[in-house]
């Protein structure tokens, strides 16, 4: 699974989790430019990023994440 891929995926999932078909990520994406990804929904989107990839991901690793970028290096350095 390639980078683009999990990007795409990870779109899907922020727009289930968000119900908002507009959202769009790019690499470099944080939580300021999705309206509506506050703290609670941080939390979900991150339960479902680990069932969706069936994948576990630290509080460390979490808090580390600035950017969509570094969530998808998350992802691949857990595959």
């Amino acid at each position: 699974m390639d980078k683009a891929e999990i990007l795409s995926q990870l779109q899907e999932i922020f727009r289930d989790t968000l119900d908002d078909q507009e959202v769009t990520l790019a690499y470099e994406t944080t939580a300021n430019d999705v309206e509506g990804w506050d703290s609670l929904t941080h939390i979900h989107l991150v339960v479902s990023i680990e069932k969706h990839f069936k994948l576990r991901f630290t509080a460390k690793e979490i808090q580390s994440w600035k950017n969509i970028g570094e969530l998808v290096e998350g992802i691949i350095s857990k595959k």
